[in-house]
């Protein structure tokens, strides 16, 4: 796996490039500001870019707007805001743009290096990784009727669990319940969000854009 890291902290971005590269990833680029980060995954074309919200000019909100450029103008590379900080509105534009392959996770949540490169390489393959405090915050950023509104408590529950990159096994156990009480709850949320089997778009990560978009609005 190839990625470039955008982090303005010399010590947080050499620190992550070492950890990465002891776990076989291959750090193409480390860069300090959203332009760099711009310009070394055009030359590098990474399978993931991690990238933290606030980059220099301003420290407020350079990282995730340079992210969801990224995503607009390189899909196939995967996307995984690294940060301190929730940010909702360019948080659901980036997670509105392209179904998969961006994940959310907050540095003081992070204590397993292994754990960060499983969530890596989920974003890398198209999948989602999002810390559950990210996925409250944007939910919570909007309350207007949609097909949400007709799931269950319980299928909210695993919908959320979805977002994080949680398999069914890991959901079963989470509720300790069985996988196929897990499928069944799933099978419920594609119905009812109108996500018929499709041979070209993976319908799990289908429903977490559908779950997390309401905040786009």
């Amino acid at each position: 796996m190839r990625v470039v890291i955008a982090e303005d902290s010399a010590l947080l971005r050499d620190g992550l490039s070492q950890l990465l590269q002891l776990r076989g990833v291959e750090v193409v680029a480390a860069v300090g500001d959203a332009d760099a980060l711009l310009t070394a995954v055009a030359e590098h074309r990474p399978d993931a870019a991690v990238v933290d919200i606030r980059l220099p000019p301003t420290q407020t909100d350079e990282g995730i707007r340079a992210a969801v450029r990224l995503r607009a103008d390189h899909p196939t590379t995967g996307v995984l805001i690294f940060s301190q900080y929730v940010e909702t509105k360019y948080a659901s534009q980036l997670l509105g743009t392209h179904p998969g392959g961006v994940g959310y996770l907050l540095k003081e949540r992070v204590v397993d290096i292994g754990e960060f490169v499983d969530a890596l390489e989920r974003i890398a393959a198209g999948g989602t990784a999002l810390d559950p405090e990210v996925v409250a915050q944007l939910f919570g950023a909007s309350r207007r009727a949609t097909a949400l509104d007709t799931l269950t408590p319980r299928e909210r529950e695993v919908l959320a669990l979805m977002a994080e990159g949680r398999t069914n096994q890991a959901i079963a156990a989470s509720f300790t319940v069985s996988e196929r009480a897990v499928e069944k709850h799933i099978a419920n949320i594609f119905a009812k969000l109108g996500l018929p089997p499709s041979d070209t778009q993976n319908r799990r990560v289908l429903a977490v854009l559908r779950y997390l978009k309401t905040t786009a609005a």
